[in-house]
């Protein structure tokens, strides 16, 4: 049966090869004429240099200007002249995935970034897809362990569940991840390095994640020196390997670092192709692209998807153009606070400015209550700490500020945790609600 579907496509197949050659190169742009394509489509372009022979780049398409082709090429352009043939595939990008990918490090293309070949046995999946019907996800019921005391306590995330982590350059970011890379009770980690530092690559794989953390993950990494097209795509591969796993009932652990770069990089690729520039700088197609991205992930009749997208704010700017957008699409923000770092409380997690949306319906009414309890009781003394410090107020004026001054030493001891430790969900929420109960008395 097999081989007779396969017959009953030989008529819809083209014989024809589709063809076009460039007529002019404008910074990050390639126009050609021709060939005949849609928008995503990917194009090879026919390059003859002396130096390295003949070499196919690789480019997308990315609009049309007139009967001009708009293509973004994948790799550097230095090679490319005006003359070069472009080949239409007729398809978009694809990747190969697979469990042989466990523990490799990847390129936005999906090929071994050690050069290495890919292993037999992959299947091959588009890394742009349409998200789950919502009408076909499956509530959020269950928590997620992510081994860090201040989120399983306080901001519990649920199997499923999106939360973005916003933070300035320097706060923690990337070890915060690391810690949930490692602790965490998911099947898989899947971990989107995009628009790194090249040296930051390899330290996050052996300081951050580690030999245990890399051996149940897969990275795809794109660093800040290679085109826009490859950052953004890096952003889309992860997503598709994702969703490869979930659909075969694994409960995935993506993580992304960041998405502010994800959006950076199609602000580039806007202004190539003559998008007027909106709010700061940023083209609409930036906000369009956010929830077509993001929405992907989560739950479906199969598996879930738990995400973990970092912000990067400029200037401690919680409410610039991309973290708010972000902030709106996903189902809780984790904030890492600047003066919490200064002061070495780490992870630098503020909790009063962070939020989990479904902390209250996953947790159990002991657990909510003890953590409303303890933010009350933090948030009482933030509110006061400049005059404790100042040695403004005095003891006994107002008994909250007593309880909270008592209080906040061991509050502040519960949220600290050393990245090289791991502390269960039952353990954390055991010693929430010991403290909650009379742990300051």
């Amino acid at each position: 049966m097999r081989a007779s579907g396969l017959i009953d496509q030989i008529p819809n197949l083209s014989t024809f090869k589709k063809f076009g050659k460039i007529t002019r190169v404008v910074g990050l742009m390639i126009e050609s004429q021709g060939p005949e394509s849609s928008i995503g489509d990917v194009c090879k372009i026919h390059v003859q240099s002396s130096k390295h022979g003949h070499q196919v780049i690789l480019a997308e398409v990315v609009g049309f200007n007139d009967e001009l082709v708009m293509l973004m090429p994948y790799t550097s352009i230095r090679e490319i002249s005006i003359g070069c043939l472009v080949e239409g595939t007729g398809s978009p990008l694809e990747v190969k995935v697979g469990p042989e990918l466990i523990g490799k490090v990847l390129d936005s293309m999906g090929n071994p970034f050690d050069g290495s070949s890919l292993p037999r046995g992959l299947v091959t999946v588009q890394t742009e897809q349409d998200p789950p019907n919502p009408l076909s996800r499956p509530p959020i019921n269950d928590q997620l362990e992510v081994g860090v005391k201040a989120i399983d306590g306080m901001l519990t995330v649920g199997m499923g569940q999106r939360v973005g982590i916003f933070a300035g350059s320097g706060v923690g970011k990337s070890t915060l991840l690391g810690m949930i890379a490692r602790n965490t009770n998911a099947d898989l980690n899947v971990i989107a390095l995009i628009g790194e530092r090249g040296r930051e690559v390899l330290e996050f794989i052996e300081r951050d994640l580690g030999k245990e953390g890399l051996k149940r993950s897969i990275v795809i990494a794109a660093t800040g020196d290679q085109p826009a097209l490859m950052r953004i795509k890096g952003a889309f591969t992860a997503t598709a390997i994702a969703e490869y796993f979930r659909d075969r009932g694994l409960n995935v652990m993506l993580m992304m670092d960041s998405v502010t770069r994800v959006a950076m990089a199609q602000r580039e690729i806007g202004l190539a192709t003559g998008e007027p520039p909106a709010q700061k700088g940023y083209t609409p197609s930036v906000f369009a692209i956010l929830p077509r991205l993001l929405e992907r992930t989560g739950t479906n009749k199969h598996g879930s998807i738990t995400a973990f997208y970092t912000v990067l704010v400029d200037g401690d700017d919680m409410n610039e153009p991309i973290a708010d957008a972000v902030r709106g699409i996903l189902d809780g923000h984790i904030v890492l606070d600047r003066t919490l770092a200064n002061k070495g409380q780490y992870p630098a997690i503020n909790v009063l400015k962070s939020v989990s949306r479904l902390m209250n319906h996953i947790s159990d009414d002991e657990h909510v209550k003890a953590a409303s309890r303890l933010r009350e009781l933090y948030y009482t003394y933030s509110k006061s700490e400049d005059l404790i410090n100042i040695g403004a107020y005095k003891r006994g004026t107002s008994k909250e500020i007593d309880e909270a001054i008592q209080y906040e030493p061991l509050i502040t001891n519960f949220l600290k945790q050393s990245y090289k430790a791991k502390v269960t969900l039952e353990d954390t929420v055991n010693e929430l609600i010991a403290l909650s109960n009379g742990g300051g008395k």
